[in-house]
């Protein structure tokens, strides 16, 4: 097995893009997700109520952060040195505001009043402590530091969404992409699909993780990141097949057990 790409979100619930190589933390992927949209009253805005966020690219050149979107010029963002109290999935955590001038961009794309805010101490927000250890830290990703998929999972959960629409008469959609499910890291050449549901330790290049537990889909998956519409898939035939707990599940999530560095092309062995 070997690792196929690495995505990299700078703003949480923004769309991401690819690199080639990342440094790893004990938080998650070195700048990934440290950054938050919010309400402005302590409350955090994801691409879950309000898809256009996804209009929006983050990139980070260093520790500048550019947004690029459809509706304004590109903005280059500089934190203040005012701190707010933002509730992420039930924890508040202390970030730094990034000023009115990121306000305002955000909230024209979205249509309501919004503002961005900032991670400044990474190891500030603790992961789950049900599955983590003491000491683990996430930045501000959903619960833990990587999320890893698989090319071979995609690959079956796409057959099984065509299965799903000739079965009920519909036209068989395109595959769906693999960045509609927001991973950190894909793995090519799993020796067969879910294999993942099974790893406990892995390996990619120098770098050893923990599994602490699958991933939970939700309905951001659902959104077409070209129309920003939500559709049915691939909520739909998770259910048929992937669904436990009450939940729907696609993918792992992974604690590094230290830092390094990880390359696309990198080997990947389970431990």
């Amino acid at each position: 097995m070997e690792l196929a790409s690495i995505h990299f979100y700078p703003v949480k619930s923004t769309a991401g893009h690819d690199v080639h190589e990342a440094d790893v933390q004990p938080w998650g992927l070195a700048g990934d997700r440290r950054y938050l949209v919010t309400d402005g009253q302590g409350g955090m805005l994801t691409a879950r109520e309000h898809p256009r966020l996804l209009a929006c690219v983050a990139q980070l050149d260093g520790d500048i952060l550019t947004l690029t979107g459809p509706h304004a010029p590109p903005l280059r963002v500089t934190p203040t040195s005012t701190m707010t109290t933002v509730d992420v999935w039930r924890t508040p955590v202390e970030l730094t505001d990034c000023g009115d001038d990121a306000a305002r961009w955000l909230s024209d794309l979205i249509g309501r009043p919004a503002r961005l805010a900032w991670l400044d101490d990474p190891a500030r927000r603790p992961v789950n402590p049900e599955y983590g250890l003491p000491g683990d830290r996430v930045s501000l990703a959903d619960g833990y530091p990587l999320l890893l998929t698989t090319t071979a999972s995609l690959g079956r959960l796409n057959d099984w969404i065509a299965e799903t629409a000739a079965e009920r008469g519909e036209e068989v959609p395109e595959p769906l992409p693999m960045h509609r499910f927001r991973p950190s890291v894909v793995i090519d050449g799993a020796e067969r699909p879910f294999a993942e549901d099974e790893w406990k330790r892995l390996r990619i290049g120098a770098v050893a993780f923990r599994v602490t537990k699958g991933c939970d889909r939700c309905v951001l998956t659902t959104i077409d990141t070209a129309t920003y519409t939500k559709g049915k898939e691939p909520i739909r035939t998770l259910s048929r097949h992937r669904k436990w707990d009450g939940k729907v599940w696609f993918g792992i999530n992974l604690i590094p057990d230290a830092p390094g560095t990880i390359t696309v092309g990198d080997s990947v062995t389970i431990l």
